[in-house]
This record gives structure tokens, sequence and C-alpha cells, in this order.
């Protein structure tokens, strides 16, 4: 049989049902195929995954602190994707420090653009303020129930204390047990002052003021408020309670934000008020339920002790920063800190962020999908008149609903620019690049609505734009007029950035279009795109910026190489396309200056492509080593979030890739992993994968069906093999599709087992042994 295209078949047969996929949490794992996480080998029927595989690896996670965290980068942070708390000493202090901010409070004054105008807002926090003198810590960051616990001592006493920031009720939860001489401790609550933390790193622009003070006063003697007015109208109120128990102290935290009227107050109180009648056990049974159905949605154990604690501590960071109704995630997640980042960033950030959703089996977390189809008129807004009636673009810089108000330099907000010409910057390419990651959501779920409803007709006012500078040069081929590379400075005409994203969205737009049954009347213009656009400029190091510059400097990006990650347009599937690729990869990261920690996941998802797990895992150490922080944070400047988030993605790409229709398993391994497990990993095609590696031989894999899309697996396994249902028992016939892979058909639900010929292997999904110890994430002694 031949081999499949290196172009992804989008689809076949009807689309999923799409709620329990996109929308909830299941209350217990499951799926078809005898295989258990934990438990003993099953005799038959579908899994009853016990708790034991999760449990391992999650306890095993935990970060500790038995030193005081002194920074944002260092300590614990709890969140919900709407309300966040990071949690260190007090600069200067005998006390500790609990971040109050919350996602969805910004400014409104368009005026001043997205990062002043309409950047996010901090709003403050409280200080944990002891009798005594601190003297020591022992704090435990427990990831399978969100909650920090542990123990403050000082010279009087002790304080117990247990935190979570709920999921349902949206509310700061920290319950203290004090010692005998530490009775007397008290919390203290300190507004924020309501302006853009870029007023600390940039100019401020003319006539920009802060909000005024924030007001802190009681209600009915049993609440205490602070109710932050804003100059645009509206406001938000940080409002808690304090209840006393025998003894036992709790504080409960709400935060309201509202515009343009000022209701904030008074829902704030009530929620606040409520809340406050629940015992803190009472609140966690419900929010420690979502977080172990959570985590049991996939697994994943490799014998690297320090990557894959790391690698849970990113699925925990992105649940308490992300849900699919929350903002998509500004630059610091739900956790503000002075930074000059306070809004969303959508060059390089926003996609970063969402991509280990996807192979991890979270979609119920896509805000993405959902912000871009909700705020699409928006979108529409921030084109240049001439161009709104057919064409969109995102600015580099939004708020929460992808607006970047009326910025009139860059120190205010970047906008989406003109090809051709130099102010605003020609930066064009975002939208395109963002809608990407929609569509890997609609590959691995298979559901039709995200490609009709979100994905088809907001690329096609992407590509429109594209089209309306598209001119033929003497050599007969269509080029670009001047476009910017982010973020290499200087612009470029055939700027691979936006070739690479043009040729990616045509393509995209035809398959699109042949599923969906639509007779586009642009479809002509699209193939002749891909059959007459200019050549990506390269040059004796591979890829240049564009036609005009070459890539001959330090730095972090890898926007001119996206063709061939996260693209997969460009994948070495010929000995001079992956010199080029090869070539390319050694010139960028090369340049030591400007390397930063995204440049080092991308260089380790581009070597997974290429099958080099060696590499894939330098890199991934040398950004361990060199960028991550105590508490797996990270940092350029100020608080970013993207990078660690994306390292969980290179993982993924080592362990499994799904690109042009072939599910690849343990593609990119270094030898030391010689032992693996995988659980329920979502891929493209809405398969579900598990396989095992044991002493360096893949022992099984199984997929599950979700869509009945075709199924080709590259599986792994030496020499002749089995393949029987998901139940192990009837065999199921088979073609080869050449190159070490299979095709099978598979209906919608229907599972498929792959072992070697006779063998009948324990199948069970368990943590694998570590190959040494390593030193726990946090702030250990």
């Amino acid at each position: 049989m031949p081999s499949p295209s290196r172009r992804t078949v989008l689809a076949t047969g009807s689309a999923l049902g799409g709620a329990a996929l996109v929308g909830t949490l299941p209350g217990q794992a499951t799926a078809a195929g005898p295989v258990t996480a934990g438990g003993g080998p099953v005799q038959g029927g579908p899994v009853q995954a016990g708790p034991d595989a999760w449990r391992t690896v999650l306890d095993d996670a935990d970060l500790v602190w038995q030193k005081m965290p002194t920074t944002w980068y260092e300590g614990p942070y709890l969140g919900n994707g709407l309300l966040g708390s990071g949690i260190y000493q007090e600069p200067g202090k005998n006390a500790v420090r609990f971040n109050v901010q919350h996602s969805e409070v910004q400014d409104h004054r368009p005026q001043f653009g997205s990062l002043f105008g309409l950047a996010r807002l901090p709003i403050g926090h409280f200080t944990l303020e002891p009798v005594g003198t601190i003297t020591g810590l022992d704090w435990r960051l427990r990831l399978r129930d969100a909650e920090l616990t542990g123990t403050l001592t000082t010279d009087k006493g002790t304080l117990t204390l247990r935190a979570q920031v709920t999921n349902a009720l949206s509310v700061l939860a920290v319950e203290v047990t004090p010692s005998e001489g530490e009775a007397g401790f008290r919390w203290v609550f300190h507004p924020a002052e309501a302006k853009s933390p870029r007023a600390a790193f940039q100019p401020i622009p003319a006539g920009y003021e802060g909000n005024p003070p924030a007001e802190v006063g009681s209600y009915d003697g049993d609440v205490t408020a602070s109710v932050q007015s804003l100059l645009s109208g509206g406001e938000h109120v940080t409002a808690w309670r304090e209840r006393d128990r025998d003894g036992v102290r709790t504080l409960y935290v709400t935060v309201r934000h509202s515009y343009p009227k000022a209701t904030a107050r008074d829902k704030a109180l009530a929620a606040v008020r409520d809340v406050a009648r629940l015992p803190y056990d009472a609140l966690a049974a419900g929010h420690r339920a979502w977080w172990h159905a959570y985590y049991r949605k996939s697994f994943l154990s490799v014998p690297d002790a320090r990557i894959q604690r790391f690698y849970w501590i990113q699925l925990y960071k992105t649940a308490s920063a992300a849900r699919r109704d929350a903002p998509v995630m500004a630059t610091s997640g739900p956790w503000l800190e002075p930074t000059p980042w306070p809004a969303t960033w959508w060059n390089l950030n926003v996609q970063l962020e969402y991509w280990l959703i996807h192979g991890s089996n979270h979609l119920e977390l896509d805000a993405v999908t959902r912000a871009l189809g909700e705020f699409r008129d928006n979108l529409t807004a921030e084109m240049a008149a001439p161009y709104r009636a057919d064409s969109l673009g995102i600015p580099r810089t939004t708020d929460i609903h992808l607006v970047n108000g009326g910025a009139t330099s860059n120190a205010q907000g970047y906008g989406v620019g003109i090809p051709g010409q130099a102010t605003p910057t020609p930066e064009v390419g975002n939208l395109t690049w963002a809608l990407h990651n929609v569509w890997l959501s609609y590959r691995h779920t298979m559901d039709e609505r995200i490609l009709r409803d979100t994905l088809y007709p907001l690329l096609r006012k992407a590509i429109s734009y594209y089209l309306h500078f598209l001119e033929p040069g003497a050599d007969g081929r269509l080029h670009l007029p001047a476009t910017f590379s982010p973020e290499y400075g200087g612009n470029t005409r055939d700027c691979n950035y936006d070739l690479m994203l043009l040729t990616w969205g045509c393509r995209t737009l035809l398959e699109s279009a042949e599923v969906l049954g639509i007779d586009d009347d642009l479809a002509p213009r699209w193939r002749e795109v891909l059959a007459k656009r200019v050549a990506y400029p390269t040059d004796a190091n591979g890829f240049m910026i564009g036609a005009d510059i070459p890539f001959a400097k330090s730095h972090r990006h890898y926007s001119h190489m996206l063709a061939v990650y996260p693209l997969y347009e460009l994948t070495g599937e010929d000995a001079d396309e992956r010199a080029l690729i090869e070539k390319s990869l050694a010139h960028w990261v090369g340049f030591e200056g400007a390397l930063q920690g995204y440049t080092f996941t991308g260089a380790a998802s581009m070597s997974a492509l290429l099958g080099k797990g060696e590499d894939a895992l330098k890199y991934l150490g040398q950004l361990m080593s060199r960028f991550i922080q105590a508490n797996t944070m990270y940092k350029e400047s100020g608080p970013v979030i993207e990078t660690p988030l994306s390292a969980a993605q290179s993982l993924h790409d080592m362990v499994c890739q799904s690109w042009g229709g072939t599910i690849r398993v343990f593609p990119a391994l270094p030898a030391a992993w010689a032992d693996l497990a995988v659980h329920d990993f979502r891929t493209q095609g809405a398969f579900l994968l598990s396989a095992v590696r044991e002493k360096g031989v893949t022992r099984w894999v199984r997929v599950t069906s979700e869509a009945g899309a075709p199924c080709v697996v590259r599986h792994g396994i030496a020499g002749a093999i089995d393949v029987r249902d998901g139940h192990g028992g009837r065999k199921l016939s088979y073609e080869d599709a050449g190159d070490g892979a299979i095709r099978i058909r598979l209906g919608r639900g229907e599972s498929a087992l792959i072992t070697a010929a006779g063998e009948r292997p324990d199948l069970r999904i368990s943590p694998v042994t570590p190959n040494a110890q390593a030193p726990r994430w946090g702030l250990p002694a």
C-alpha cells in the first residue's frame, strides 16, 4: 500500500457530539479495552481504572518548601482560571503574602491601548502576620487536591494552614489552626494601585493616570470589602470574611468585576457571605473531586524523575490558569505581578500556552477556540477600514475581549498593521497562527462544529487579508510585500513567518471545504497560491527571516521556521528537506545572547520531529537548568507562563506525534528512557492512545477511535505483530501502510490492540521506576 500523505486527511464520517469531549470532566476515567492503571492484569471487559497510578505520580510530584519563598518565581500558587493567588514572603516583613488577582479584572479605557488603557489591573494582597518571628516552614502543594498544606513556625508557636482556590464558588479559602502562642495572628489586606503594571517599565501615555484609591470598609459588621472604582465606570471588589470555629480560623476571599455598571460590590458581598457558611472541608470536597477527575483523563510516566514531576506540575498549572470560559491566558496567567506584559500576547505566547491541552486530553480548557469565535466582531474592528469587509487579523496584544484599543504607539499596544507599510508594525500572521490552535482542537476531537463555526469562517478571512497584497513578480511567482517576523526586527519582503502561515492556511481551507461540502468561490485562488507562491527564502545557513533579511543574530523566536514546527508542512521526508531543517535548527540555536526558554522547547520539538530523542532531551535539560524557576515558573523581564507549558508539549512530541494522518508511538525517546507508560493520550483523528515500553521494547499499543477517522499507526513493535480488538480477543485485519505503519479500520468507539505476534503482555498502566533520584520542585531543604 502507498504511504500516507504527510498532509493530514481532515475528516471522514460524521462529527462527534462534542459536549462530552469539550465541556465536562468525567467522574471516572473509562475507556474500551483491557487496560488498568495501578491494578492487576485484566481478564477482559472495560477499564476499571483504580486511583493508584495517579495518586503515586501526583504525590511524588508535589512541590515542597522547607525554606521561605521570597518571590513569585519561588512560591506556591493556587488558581481556577479566574481567581489566582501566589504565595511568598512579604518583602522585608515578618509576614507571608497571599496575592489576590483575577483574570477578568482590567481597565476599560481603550484610548490608551491594550497595554495601558485595557491592561489587566492588580488587585492587592493579604498578609498573614504571625505574633512571633518566623523561624521555619514546612509546606506542600498537593497537586492531586490542588491545595497548599503545612506549618509555619515562629518563636511563639505554629500556624498550621490549608489553602485552596475553589472551582465552582471561585473563592480563596485559607484555614489556619494556631497554637496557643500564635492565637493572636492577623490578616491584613493591602489594596494595589489600580493602574497598568507597564507604567513601571515604559513611559506613560499623555493623559493617562491611575484609577482612584480603593475604599476599604465593613458591611453589616461581618464582611469587609475593598471597592476599587474605575475612571471608565464600573468597579472591581474584593470581599472577605473570617470565621472562627473552635479556634480554627478560616479566611474566605472572593473578587467580582463589573463594567460599565458598579454592581460588583453587592455580588461580592453576597458571595462571600454564602461561602463563609461552609466549613473548609465542605468547600474542599467538591474541589478535590473536580481535580481528581481532571487528572484521570490521561496518564504519562517517564523514568526521568525531574521531568516527570515537572510534567504533572504543568498539568496542575494549566488547569489553575485556564478554563474554557475563562479569558485566554495573559502572559502571567491569573497570577498578575509587576510586569511589562499586562495583556494577552498573540505572536507566540497564547499558542504555546494551550498546546499541551490536546495530547493530555484536556479540551475542556480550550479558551482559544471559544474566545476567537465569541469576539470575532472585535477582530473586524481592529482592521484598517478598507479591509473590514472580507479580512480579519488579531493584534499582537489584546485585552480579554481581543481588543487592542486606540494605541498610538507600540508602547501602548501592537495593532495588526498593513503589509508594505512600516507603521503600525505589519505583523499580520498572528490570527492564522492562533487558528492553528483551533485546528488542533478540531483534529483532536473531529468535532465538525469547531471546523464549521469557528475555524473555517475565521481562517477564510485571515487568508483573504493576505490575498489583497500578493502580487506576481518577474519570476512569475506570487510575492508578499514587507511584513514583520516576530520579533526579529525589521520588515522584509516574502517573510517566512507569513509565507508559511499562508501556505498552511490555503491548504487547510481547501481540505476543510471538502469536509464541510462547501463549494467556495475562493478555492481557485487558494490553489493558485499553493501552486505559485514564492519558495521560502533560504541561504547557506538555512531559513532566512525573509527575502531581505538573513538570520544573522541571536533570536529567541522560531517564527521563521513555523513550516517545520508546529505546522509540519516540512518534515524532513527526503534528504534535502531534512538537511535544510537540521541546518536551520543548528544555525538558530547556535547564536547565544538572546536565546530564551522557549527557544529550547521549540528546538526540542523540532528534534523530536527528526526522531532525535537525545537532542530533544538535551534541549529540555538546558531549559531546566538555565531558565525554569524553583516553582517551575519562568520570567523574561517579568513573569510569563508560556514556556514551561510548551515544555510539556515538547515531552508530548517525544512520546507521540500524529501529524500527517499517522499516529507515531514513541518516535523520539532517548536511550535512557527504556521504560515508559502512556494512557489515554489524545491524538489527531480523535484517537486515545495507550502504550507501554519495557527495557527498551514497546510491549503493546492500544488505540481507541472516538470518530471513526482513518487509523494509521506506526507502532514501533519489531517483527511480526498481532492486531486484536480492544478486549484482546478477536483478531482484526490490517494493511501495511509503509514505513513501519499499519492501517486499521476502526469504527467509532472501537479499539485495536497491537502486540508482538503470539505475545500476551501484562496490560497494565503503572508508573515506571525512575533511573535516578532527583530533588523535588519548590524549595526543599
